[in-house]
């Protein structure tokens, strides 16, 4: 396993750490949920970019990364909406399509087919969605708005993705 693919696993492994500071009795249980989106988000950017840098792209990669991702902004929404923070309806859009995306890159890995490495819109929908999530940690104005904004881009970066996703598999 490489370093990138550590990223990642060290990514997933602060997807539970992120739910329990959330909910945390701490008056800065806020702050450290951000830190830890912000420690996430770095490691996301640092494991792609040395990928690319060193092609050390693996294919166990392509599958953690995007992974990782989704299990995050999953739990992340969940949690939200527990806390009153988040309508039913937007995480429900939300937990759809990251699922989905997350169920779809998993047959198409167990069938041997390849899947497709994150891509730029992909990466800009991802530090969108982490500018909503601190936008309604802290309450900002039209943070709701901004939400909306990251879902409409999601369903769009998951019709992209599936289409690169069949002309890569076409071709084998």
């Amino acid at each position: 396993m490489n370093l990138p693919n550590l990223l990642t696993v060290l990514r997933i492994g602060l997807v539970p750490v992120y739910a329990i500071v959330f909910f945390s009795d701490s008056p800065y249980n806020m702050q450290g949920a951000l830190l830890i989106l912000i420690l996430a988000g770095l490691t996301d950017i640092l494991d792609g970019t040395l990928a690319r840098k060193y092609k050390w792209v693996t294919d166990l990669g392509s599958m953690l990364d995007p992974l990782a991702d989704k299990l995050m902004m999953l739990t992340v929404m969940l949690c939200f909406v527990l806390a009153g923070r988040v309508s039913w309806l937007a995480a429900g859009l939300l937990i759809v399509r990251d699922t989905g995306m997350i169920l779809v890159s998993v047959i198409f890995v167990s069938r041997g087919k390849k899947t497709v490495p994150a891509t730029y819109w992909g990466k800009a929908n991802t530090l969108l969605y982490y500018l909503a999530l601190a936008a309604l940690m802290f309450e900002w104005p039209n943070a709701a708005e901004l939400l909306w904004g990251v879902i409409l881009l999601a369903f769009v970066t998951s019709l992209t993705y599936i289409r690169g996703l069949l002309e890569l598999n076409a071709k084998q």
